[in-house]
């Protein structure tokens, strides 16, 4: 008895306490896009991979998600995503009206993707959509003819929806971890690499943010149609926005240096052959040949001429970027 007992402690202590994130979709009933959109909204909470791989789900989360009133109808309800006339419908208003509201920033999207005809769909979360529409300070847009300043911004094409879900991906991608260099990474994902380039110099910075940032949306290769739709989409492109992520990006990337240096290459050592035998005397009319390294020396990782070649070239970055501003 006291046998088995021991066996099944051992068990237990040597099971995860952590699993992948499609493992835990599948132990809550979720399908992939429910499952990404709780961890977003923050209704699932993930843990860091110690090997460094993809975030993970504890198995107390998955214990707590359960274990939650009304699992699971009343908690998929709380992160059910409509379209356009869906949440029309549920706010009691035209779709027109609608599509106005979202343009100009009043409500803002949740996710989205692209149909077959590569057209953007943008999806909002029923629950907000409903808490907007029974606010009383929200009555007058959605009755009456629009305000003059609505009007103008539609006028001159304001679109606000790929914006303010950077935004709020952004913020997302924030709070789903505490570790810098992820934090760092998560407001790189949104720039483009030029203007990380123009922050970061050290190319072994850059390549360990591309190793952390979140997994790609997957929908077309980067230089297909939709992958480049999804570019433009994900990649901050108003002056203002694009300001504040590079002043986070420079902040972030500070404090991560200060916790730990981005991985390197490792160099190995030229082993140790035991002394060297005596030279061999060459005959009179040997011509003496150049010495060459062993063919076991590791190559250098980058020379510094080219190094300091490639730094010449790049932008000052953001300290040139605020003289200019200030001129």
């Amino acid at each position: 008895m006291s046998g088995h007992t021991i066996t099944q402690e051992a068990a237990d202590t040597a099971a995860p306490t952590s699993v992948t994130q499609s493992h835990a979709a599948r132990e809550l009933g979720l399908k992939r896009g429910e499952f990404e959109l709780a961890v977003m909204l923050g209704r699932i909470r993930t843990v860091g991979d110690p090997a460094g791989g993809r975030r993970r789900v504890p198995h107390r989360e998955i214990e707590r998600v359960r274990a939650g009133k009304g699992f699971p109808e009343a908690w998929l309800e709380r992160i059910r995503a409509v379209g356009t006339t869906e949440g029309a419908a549920l706010m009691d208003i035209s779709t027109a009206r609608f599509t106005r509201l979202a343009r100009t920033g009043f409500v803002t999207p949740v996710k989205f993707y692209l149909n077959r005809y590569r057209a953007v769909v943008w999806l909002y979360l029923a629950e907000e959509l409903g808490q907007f529409a029974r606010s009383e300070s929200n009555a007058g847009l959605l009755t009456g003819r629009a305000s003059g300043t609505l009007r103008a911004q539609l006028d001159a094409g304001v679109d606000l929806r790929a914006r303010n879900w950077r935004g709020r991906y952004a913020g997302a991608l924030l709070r789903q971890s505490d570790d810098s260099w992820e934090r760092a990474a998560a407001v790189a994902s949104l720039l483009d690499p030029v203007q990380i380039a123009e922050i970061i110099r050290d190319p072994y910075e850059r390549a360990y943010l591309r190793r952390l940032v979140p997994a790609p949306f997957g929908q077309g290769a980067p230089e297909s149609p939709a992958g480049r739709i999804l570019q433009k989409i994900t990649t901050a492109d108003d002056p203002d926005e694009i300001r504040w992520l590079r002043a986070n990006l420079t902040i972030g990337i500070s404090r991560a240096r200060g916790e730990r240096p981005a991985p390197r290459p490792a160099t190995h050592p030229v082993p140790d052959t035991g002394p060297a035998s005596p030279p061999r005397t060459a005959a009179p009319e040997a011509r003496p040949r150049p010495l060459r390294a062993p063919d076991h020396s590791p190559p250098p990782t980058a020379l510094p001429h080219e190094e300091s070649k490639e730094r010449a070239s790049e932008p000052r970055g953001l300290l040139k970027w605020m003289r200019r501003r200030g001129a």
